[in-house]
């Protein structure tokens, strides 16, 4: 794999987890009974992005090294998914 691929499938990867890791944790104003004059009440107190995208980078950085032993020791190829399809075709 080129360095190029390499990124992608991190990028890939980091906005995929940070979807999953987003919604943890957010309390909306509704709930907290803090609803700012002006705002939808369903908004979030605090968002804790930075929290967020610290723990998303990991989770991130942790499943990319995973894949990426999984690629170069040969137990995950691209050609298998062809394969796949072949024997499957619908």
């Amino acid at each position: 794999m080129n360095w190029f691929s390499l990124l992608v499938m991190y990028l890939i990867i980091w906005w995929v987890v940070l979807f999953a890791v987003l919604p943890i944790g957010v309390k909306g104003q509704a709930e907290s009974e803090d609803i700012v004059k002006g705002s939808e009440p369903g908004a979030p107190v605090d968002s804790q992005i930075k929290k967020k995208f610290i723990i998303t980078s990991v989770i991130a950085t942790v499943i990319w090294v995973i894949s990426c032993g999984l690629i170069i020791s040969g137990w995950l190829d691209w050609n298998m998914f062809g394969t796949l399809v072949k024997q499957n075709d619908y």
